[in-house]
């Protein structure tokens, strides 16, 4: 009876230690899978970092955002007009009396368009690879004159057609510097097509994980309204010195444009090209615009 005793004490002893040698021999032979996964959060979109058991990181994606904001860019590029007025009409010699073919052109090098945009929104239509985009900003435009051009801020008001624009013949008079300027507040509604950013890992660390994404491609193309909010003829000649004046100078206060635009990652190619004269009469002229574009 003694020893039975002894036996099942020893036995119960013995057990709890079995069980434990039993279970580290099967850790033993399973491989650990555990993951650890480290959040980084991006401007664009926010990325899952796995990091196995092996040290080896890769990127799962999350979907992005279905609606992205941009804050401030700038365009940087050149303003011109194409020129379909017929100067031997009755029309275009009241408003700009003696006017001929090269009296209004342009120092192209010198004609300057520059867009500040406050704010662009894209919008996801389709995958991320269709999407609406539309911005906010100011579309200044500067057309500089080879040839002494004047424009009159007070025409008659009694003339069907006043004059406007007229040529300064004054003698001995050299001109510097005679110039339009026309700035509109401009909304641009274009569908873009992106080639979506791929993103990898490529530095891990203890304490950091840095992930470097490819840039956007695409290309977008739609229409902008501009209202003219100021507009500027701006001389300065031998004589009289630097003049300024404001008036609407005759401008059609709405200025509607085709508009386009290529990402090429990180900068872009815009242009635009007005679908009608930029005067209200007299002169039929329709105003283009090429350059850069920085920050969109």
């Amino acid at each position: 009876m003694k020893t039975i005793r002894i036996i099942v004490l020893f036995t119960i002893l013995v057990t709890p230690c079995c069980l434990r040698a039993q279970h580290n021999g099967k850790s033993k032979g399973r491989i650990d899978t555990t993951e650890i996964t480290v959040r980084v959060i991006s401007e664009q979109r926010k990325d899952s970092v796995i990091l196995s058991n092996n040290g080896q990181p890769w990127v799962k994606a999350a979907r992005g955002k279905n609606v992205t904001t941009s804050w401030f860019g700038i365009d940087l590029g050149f303003a011109n007009f194409v020129d379909h007025t017929i100067y031997t009409d009755a029309a275009a010699q009241a408003f700009a009396p003696g006017a001929t073919d090269p009296w209004l052109d342009l120092r192209s090098g010198k004609s300057i368009n520059v867009n500040i945009w406050l704010l662009s929104q894209k919008v996801n239509l389709i995958k991320h690879v269709v999407n609406l985009k539309y911005s906010l900003g100011l579309e200044l435009n500067n057309y500089r004159f080879k040839n002494p051009v004047r424009l009159n801020p007070k025409p008659a008001t009694d003339a069907a057609i006043p004059a406007v624009v007229y040529l300064d013949e004054e003698p001995g008079r050299t001109y510097r510097k005679s110039k339009l300027a026309a700035d509109y507040l401009t909304v641009p509604v274009m569908l873009n097509f992106t080639i979506p950013a791929k993103r990898k890992v490529v530095e891990v660390s203890r304490k950091n994980i840095r992930i470097k994404a490819s840039k956007e491609f695409g290309i977008s193309a739609g229409i902008s309204a501009g209202y003219l909010y100021s507009a500027r003829n701006k001389y300065i000649n031998s004589d009289e010195g630097k003049h300024k004046f404001k008036d609407d100078f005759s401008l059609n206060p709405w200025k509607i444009s085709y508009v386009g635009e290529v990402n090429l990652g990180y900068l872009g190619v815009y242009g635009s090209f007005a679908t009608k004269n930029m005067f209200k009469r007299g002169l039929d002229m329709t105003p283009y615009t090429v350059g850069l574009r920085l920050g969109l």
